[in-house]
């Protein structure tokens, strides 16, 4: 581990995602200075071991790179291009990664304005989920110049286990918008599948089984099982409660729908998903977990003992 160089670094953003990122950046050893709207969230990582920021710009004091994780495009955009932005105060040399999942075109936007004034910067949207960050098992989709990405691969390491180089700015956002547009398909799928065997008297945990061992196996079913009481540790069996947001999933397909605009790509499944978590959080459930997307497929079948 000696080889390892610490780094100072300003963490912007302490969501479900960025706080166990922010965190496992200083089990690893590096000065993590952190700032985010929830105060609450600000003090859970000074006890862990962080330094607390007033503020954004203050986050940025002695900062060798810069991390954000923030929920949409237009809160990136507007903090460092907006009013009062941070890419004005950050010093020449400095990396920037950007973990949010947003527009790429957005992505494209800051990291060339972040190139004009001489500093680096990456998009690196995540894959694993809470307990990925959690783990520091996330898996990193890169997109800027492959100098850019060496420069941060040992502080995405300490995060995660998997970084890919998808290609130029905003590639990377591109990428994971195409994996979490295939994710909401692949869940409300196996829901669908879960509830019809349900429906017809089979068991869910046996029809999982049967399921994961054959050709409809897929990672919702197997990591992630949406039916309550079929997998410990998963949000079905919790309530639906933490995870990935039933409203962070229809943003992401959003994303997806406006990608396919631009580029004129078809994407039928896609917009399907759209609409089915779009009744979802309209109905109420936009805080739930994804997986939740069963409650709008099978209602009744929930409100039997599983």
């Amino acid at each position: 581990m000696s080889n390892i160089v610490m780094s100072n670094i300003a963490f912007i953003g302490l969501g479900n995602m960025g706080a166990p990122m922010a965190h496992n950046l200083v089990k690893a050893g590096h000065t993590v200075t952190v700032y985010d709207l929830s105060q609450a969230a600000v003090a859970r990582l000074v006890e862990a071991g962080a330094h607390p920021a007033s503020s954004a710009s203050a986050a940025l004091d002695n900062a060798e790179i810069v991390i954000s994780m923030l929920p949409a495009s237009a809160h990136v955009e507007s903090l460092y291009l907006g009013e009062n932005g941070i890419l004005a105060q950050i010093p020449e040399g400095t990396l920037i990664i950007d973990c949010s999942t947003i527009a790429p075109q957005v992505a494209r936007k800051v990291a060339l304005a972040a190139a004009a004034k001489g500093l680096s910067m990456i998009d690196a949207p995540v894959s694993g989920g809470t307990a990925g960050a959690a783990a520091g098992t996330l898996t990193f989709i890169v997109g800027g110049s492959s100098a850019a990405l060496e420069l941060a691969r040992p502080v995405l390491s300490a995060m995660g286990k998997n970084i890919f180089h998808a290609g130029d700015y905003g590639a990377g956002q591109t990428a994971k918008i195409c994996n979490n547009m295939l994710l909401g398909v692949l869940m409300a799928g196996t829901s669908e599948a879960l509830a019809l065997g349900v429906a017809n008297g089979l068991d869910p945990k046996v029809l999982s089984d049967i399921m994961s061992k054959s050709s409809g196996r897929n990672w919702a079913l197997e990591v992630y099982n949406p039916y309550p009481g079929v997998m410990e540790n998963v949000p079905a069996s919790k309530h639906y409660a933490g995870g990935f947001g039933v409203d962070l999933m229809l943003k992401d397909l959003g994303l997806a729908a406006e990608a396919a605009l631009t580029a004129r790509a078809s994407i039928p499944l896609g917009e399907l998903a759209r609409n089915l978590y779009s009744l979802h959080s309209q109905g109420g459930s936009g805080s739930l977990d994804f997986s939740s997307i069963l409650k709008l497929i099978a209602p009744a079948n929930l409100d039997k003992p599983s």
